[in-house]
């Protein structure tokens, strides 16, 4: 493209090698099994309305120059993108405008497509994905499929969040202080029926698995943490006899605790407000401070709850539990900081060796039992705190002098022993709650049927069927419903088009009003399904049956969409067997910390059920991950509209183009780090890049006529241009931009002061900024009369011999100050630099007749004379 301009248009430049890329489908990715490859992927985005924020580009800028760098280098690179677009807030748009989720969602899409390929990223756009086209979710319901039939999947009454206005259920991240991050509105706790999914029986795989994979460490650390082994002991506390607490739970109380030494020192128990045995264990005259202290329990947060720092509340149900060491009789307390979601939802409390059970024994009176000693010289005022260290045991009757370690095993015998314990690994790892109640999600491949027709199901269909059926009590006709998975020749179930998309507020989803696509006959061999208004058709296979009107989280989709870029046009399968072979799972996966638990948690569990049934190859998803770090505002703040400093790419591509705006995102700092929006910054990196084009174009518009084909190029620039491509090389393969962008600048200041320099040179130096400044670099790449695209020539290579240095600079001083420099051969003696030191016509001025009284020099760099 020519153009008779000093300066580099960005404005015409860019957007003309844009248009040759889409129509040439220039960054196409072929399944070309002979050459060795690499699947780079991005944490897919949500389009949201507002469209990218200057984040985005950051980590997909990052990806992009690898994207280049690794195709140049001769590898077969995957580098697709797609759309995370299921979830509440399109649904919300719709309820607010009337208009189809898909509609907002389609639109927000082709938005952020728009905004990518402005920035000339090099995706295949022929994978892209869209977690809500059905030819994409029919695979998500599929796998949810392998999880219902191999009984991975449940159902079970749960207490959710609930959000009265949105009149929807929340997930814990969904809710900020008590109110629903969408709106702002108050939640509070409701039992509803939930899918459930049985990830915690791939707990201990994937704790241990995390050593497969080269991840930062904090993420790990995150993963591990959530995931919460800890080993020690149930222990099955009686109740006491004769009341009606034991008369209605004869089994007793169980919990678990890591310190099963400390038995004899437990002088209260404690369960969560939500315990099943709640009511059981309330004698009547506390029945009612016990209800309006679940009352307020229920509005607070987990995190709430367990907070520390806060002060601790509870409630005396009135009943009282056994000790199985020594048959104390203690109390049982209702209180909030114990929660129903780790271990069994009740504790021994050892106030003497637990300080948030020493802190609740204070504020009520309750005795304070040491029964660990501490070591000689360690002093112990229980009056002040509780002891958590180790020592040896007191007051527990034959385990007294046995240190902490010992105690444990020993106690824990006796339990097992006496049939009251065991020893027992508890994860802090819940079971994943599956269910949202909204209409804008994937809708489950479940229908409802009465018992007699999942038996006659069940005679055709076993393979389908879960070990045990799923079934729960419907509450208005108090039959028995059980779940019966569509045949998989029935997917997709797509979602049935509605006018009105708000929730019904009963704790079903919109869909509970799509009435023709809620109660119908279903056909238990083919899953056909008509609507139940009409006549029953004729045959035994026809069922009376109701669909499933939860709809799946917007987790599901993001699950698994890195296989689906390996074959996205599939109809029969995920995937081709041969290419989930080849591609694998991707070798660099770039995205914000944000998603460092929940996501690669879930997307980890579902690929090693796919795993364990044959499906890839692989064990783990994610070989290798990278987060990227957050862009902060001007103000150093994080970035949001209600504080007015987000950026919007857009606004900076007018100004000074997409390749600036990719330069300067990689040029702020350290990828990892995160790191505030300078605009002035943008204007040095600005500068670099219209130097660059000065240096290589003439004012005519041509080629600057110091470079060719036959200009020789200096030994020092030959020199620097070797190490720059070093440099650049091993910067990129580290992640490492910001430093291979300053290489860069080093260079071109260098070509800058270079009286000439070789076609060549340049060549290669173009070939190394082209995965930072493709739009730039390929328009210079094609007026030096290359054809193809520049990231297809094979990149550059440096020679480790030209990285020799044969002369060294050496810098002059007298007394101390710099007074000139010499170019001398690497390994010169002192004598010899201080001969030519003496000649050199900057000092010679400061030496002329004064005596030289002590030589300094520091090899190769400093020669420090001092003169009298």
């Amino acid at each position: 493209m020519a153009t008779n301009c000093t300066d580099y248009d960005f404005s015409q430049i860019e957007p003309h090698w844009q248009k040759i890329w889409d129509e040439n489908k220039t960054f196409r990715t072929t399944n070309d099994t002979s050459k060795p490859k690499f699947y780079v992927l991005d944490m897919f985005p949500y389009p949201s309305g507002s469209g990218l924020h200057i984040g985005h580009p950051e980590g997909y800028t990052a990806t992009d120059i690898i994207t280049r760098a690794k195709r140049a280098q001769g590898q077969n690179v995957l580098h697709p993108i797609g759309w995370d677009a299921f979830g509440l807030p399109a649904e919300q748009h719709a309820v607010k405008t009337g208009a189809h989720p898909a509609t907002n969602t389609q639109a927000n899409i082709a938005a952020f497509r728009r905004q990518l390929k402005a920035l000339g990223f090099a995706y295949d756009w022929d994978r892209q994905v869209d977690t809500t086209d059905p030819k994409y979710y029919k695979w998500t319901q599929w796998i949810f499929l392998q999880l219902f039939k191999r009984g991975l999947a449940y159902v079970d009454e749960r207490p959710v969040w609930w959000c009265p206005e949105l009149r929807t259920v929340l997930a814990n991240e969904e809710v900020i202080d008590g109110k629903s991050e969408v709106g702002q509105f108050p939640v509070e706790r409701r039992n509803l029926r939930q899918w459930v999914l049985r990830i915690t029986a791939y707990a201990e795989r994937l704790l241990a698995d995390l050593a497969q994979v080269d991840w930062p460490d904090s993420t790990k650390r995150m993963q591990e943490a959530w995931i919460g082994r800890s080993e020690g002991a149930e222990i099955v506390f009686s109740l006491e006899p004769g009341t009606p607490a034991a008369a209605s739970s004869p089994e007793g109380l169980k919990v678990f605790t890591t310190r099963p030494d400390t038995l004899y020192g437990a002088t209260y128990m404690v369960i969560a407000p939500e315990h099943p045995l709640v009511d059981a264990l309330t004698t009547p005259e506390n029945r009612d401070a016990v209800a309006a202290y679940r009352k307020q329990a229920a509005a607070k947060s987990d995190l709430d709850r367990t907070d520390l720092a806060k002060d601790k509340s509870g409630i005396f149900s009135g009943s009282h539990a056994i000790n199985p060491v020594n048959g104390a009789r203690i109390p049982i307390w209702i209180a909030d900081y114990v929660l129903m979601g780790y271990g069994t939802g009740a504790i021994m409390a050892v106030p003497a060796h637990d300080q948030r059970d020493w802190e609740f024994a204070k504020k009520f009176s309750l005795p304070i039992i040491p029964v660990v000693q501490s070591p000689a010289g360690v002093e112990v005022d229980l009056e002040k705190a509780s002891f958590e260290a180790d020592g040896t045991m007191v007051n527990s009757a034959e385990f007294d002098g046995l240190p902490v370690e010992d105690a444990k095993k020993k106690i824990t015998a006796k339990l097992a022993a006496q049939n009251r314990g065991k020893p027992t690994v508890n994860y802090k790892l819940r079971d994943w709650l599956f269910s949202r109640q909204r209409y804008w999600g994937e809708p489950f491949p479940i229908v409802w049927v009465s018992e007699a027709d999942y038996k006659k199901a069940a005679a055709t269909r076993a393979a389908d069927l879960p070990p045990q059926p799923v079934t729960y009590t419907d509450s208005e006709t108090k039959q028995a419903l059980y779940a019966l998975p569509l045949p998989e020749r029935a997917l997709p179930l797509t979602l049935p088009e509605i006018q009105n998309y708000l929730p019904s507020g009963t704790g079903e989803s919109p869909l509970a009003n799509a009435t023709d696509w809620l109660e119908i006959w279903f056909n238990t061999a083919t899953g056909e399904a008509v609507p139940a208004a009409q006549p029953k058709p004729a045959g035994d296979e026809w069922a009376r049956a109701r669909r499933e009107t939860n709809t799946m989280p917007q987790w599901a989709g993001s699950c698994w969409y890195y296989l689906r870029y390996l074959d996205p046009q599939n109809e029969n399968a995920i995937a081709d067997p041969a290419l989930l072979k080849y591609w694998g799972v991707p070798d660099l996966y770039v995205g914000g910390a944000e998603h460092a638990v929940l996501h690669l948690l879930y997307a980890r569990f579902w690929h090693k059920v796919l795993f364990d049934i044959g499906v890839v190859p692989q064990n783990e998803p994610f070989t290798k991950l990278f987060h990227q770090g957050i862009i902060l505002g001007e103000d150093g703040e994080k970035m949001s509209k209600s504080r007015g400093n987000t950026v919007n790419p857009d606004d900076i591509i007018k100004t000074h183009g997409a390749d600036s705006l990719r330069l300067y995102l990689m040029f702020l700092g350290p990828l990892e780090a995160m790191k505030p929006w300078n605009p002035q910054g943008i204007e040095g990196v600005h500068r670099f890049l219209q130097k660059v084009w000065r240096e290589i174009i003439s004012r005519e518009g041509g080629i600057n006529p110091k470079i060719s084909d036959d200009a020789k190029d200096s030994d020092e620039l030959v020199k620097l241009l070797h190490e720059t491509i070093k440099k650049v090389t091993d910067d990129i393969e580290g992640l490492r931009f910001n430093t291979a962008i300053s290489a860069m600048m080093i260079f071109i200041n260098a070509l800058q002061k270079a009286p000439a320099a070789s076609t060549a040179t340049v060549r290669a130096f173009i070939q190394l900024l082209a995965p930072f400044a493709p739009h730039m670099t390929a328009e210079l790449w094609s007026r030096l009369g290359e054809t193809g695209p520049v990231l297809d020539a094979p990149w550059p290579k440096y020679d480790p011999a030209k990285l020799v240095a044969t002369e060294q600079k050496i810098v002059i001083q007298v007394n101390g100050k710099k007074r000139g420099e010499i170019m001398m051969p690497v390994g010169a003696t002192q004598d010899t630099v201080l001969a030519a030191a003496r000649e050199n016509p900057d000092a010679q001025p400061h030496l002329a007749g004064k005596e030289i009284k002590k030589v300094i020099y520091v090899p190769g760099r400093i020669l420090n004379l001092v003169v009298g």
